[in-house]
């Protein structure tokens, strides 16, 4: 009886599988070469001259060299860089840089984006020239090998061109970050699978990527324009400092502008605040509350994702992965500012004082709620990227959503309209990406 249940639950698992997407190419993804970048004009924009044989073979020596130096600080490099895909540390190291809580969209956003296109145009470099991983009796791999071809790096690429981009952003730290990038780099040659002239090569075309979206998007991106509005003075509406107050002048990735999605005017706040008065809260109520409020599961969910999908050996992929989710959030967050200081509805311990929410209100306006907006965002970003797993997305968005009105700091409502809002500017960032030539086998 167990033995034909449990086929009975095989064939169930076979017959979902069955209805979702094939799965990507590989590791190697020799067509990454042509799918669409965001900024640059085409990935063989940037091509590079082959690498001359003699230097090779001098190469060769230069990684023998290396690897007879090799001490547990380097040791300790090789592992740390060599832990997942290219662009999986400088999230994190993106993440140091952060300042405030609205230069993140921007920030992973331009990062994110160079990474891409740098690695978009490594493959395009990569299969022109097709050249073999080093190999002599003289190395010893420390590493697994990419299976892909050598020149040029595309750590060095990714490293370079991340490090450049938040070179522009914060030029206190522009030094200091470009060094750690050279040090990825040499660590990929003191572990056998890249030749110095892949880390030369690489380095400056990610420089050169990056410097081309500098100039061509983030110096021309709003973000420093002043804000057009003012907040409202008369009684009911909410009171405070706009956190980012020309969000409404930012240029869209995708979207045609920040009003594309505005949500429609929200309902008087009488009846949602007898709701949330009436809510009782327990412990598991707090807890997600708290949970959602002071973490961020998103990411690494995004992360395990990666690693169960198979795709930590995938540089163009993962960097496709990063860029969308990045966009995305700087899309709907945008969408979500303008709505917000359009409408300034006014926040539950506004209207009545003695209310006590769970955790301080944020300071902006109610309506739509940034977390709802964010939670279906996600849930959509991911449930595309990841197809087999969009219950668990949707779940956990729900969660998100509902932690906000636990919590006291959101109607219903304003929920409600965050949800719908993430949802549609989702749909309008897949709608691209569907288009970037990724999906063609």
């Amino acid at each position: 009886m167990k033995r034909n249940s449990y086929s009975f639950g095989l064939l169930i698992l076979f017959a979902i599988y069955g209805c979702q997407p094939a799965p990507v190419n590989n590791y190697i993804e020799p067509t990454a070469g042509t799918w669409k970048p965001w900024v640059i004009p085409a990935n063989d924009s940037f091509l590079l001259p082959p690498p001359d044989k003699n230097v090779l073979q001098k190469d060769l020596s230069e990684i023998a060299a290396a690897q007879k130096n090799i001490d547990s600080t380097m040791r300790a490099q090789i592992h740390f860089w060599n832990s997942g895909p290219p662009a999986y540390r400088w999230q994190s190291i993106a993440d140091d840089f952060i300042d405030t809580t609205q230069n993140y969209l921007r920030v992973y956003a331009l990062v994110n984006v160079a990474i891409y296109d740098a690695t978009l145009a490594a493959w395009k470099n990569k299969y022109a020239h097709n050249i073999t991983r080093p190999a002599s009796q003289e190395i010893k791999y420390e590493v697994l090998a990419p299976q892909t071809p050598s020149f040029p790096c595309e750590h060095s690429v990714t490293a370079a061109a991340a490090a450049t981009m938040l070179g522009y952003l914060y030029p206190d730290k522009a030094d200091s970050i470009l060094e750690v990038a050279r040090q990825v780099g040499r660590s990929r040659v003191a572990a056998g699978v890249q030749y110095p002239s892949d880390v030369k090569a690489g380095f400056e075309l990610g420089v050169r990527v990056a410097n081309y979206i500098i100039e061509n998007r983030a110096k021309k991106d709003g973000w420093d324009k002043p804000w057009p509005g003012k907040i409202p003075t008369e009684k009911g509406y909410w009171k405070g400092k706009p956190l980012k107050a020309d969000i409404p002048n930012v240029k869209p990735w995708v979207l045609s502008s920040t009003n594309q999605f505005r949500s429609v005017p929200p309902p008087d706040v009488k009846i949602d605040m007898e709701e949330l008065k009436a809510f009782k809260r327990t412990h598991a109520s707090n807890y997600r509350a708290y949970r959602w409020e002071f973490e961020w599961p998103w990411a690494s969910v995004l992360e395990h994702k990666i690693m169960e999908y198979g795709l930590s050996n995938n540089a163009p992929r993962t960097a496709r992965i990063y860029a969308l989710m990045s966009i995305s959030d700087h899309e709907n967050q945008i969408a979500n500012i303008e709505s917000k200081y359009v409408y300034f509805r006014i926040r539950p311990d506004q209207v009545d004082p003695t209310y006590k929410t769970v955790f301080k209100t944020p300071p902006s306006p109610a309506y739509p709620a940034g977390h709802a907006t964010v939670a279906a965002s996600q849930a959509e970003m991911l449930s595309y990227l990841f197809p087999y797993d969009a219950k668990e997305f949707h779940a956990l968005a729900q969660e998100e959503i509902l932690s906000r009105f636990e919590g006291g700091v959101h109607y219903r409502t304003d929920n409600e309209a965050g949800a719908k809002l993430g949802k549609e500017v989702a749909l309008e960032v897949i709608k691209r990406a569907k288009q970037d030539g990724s999906d063609k086998k």
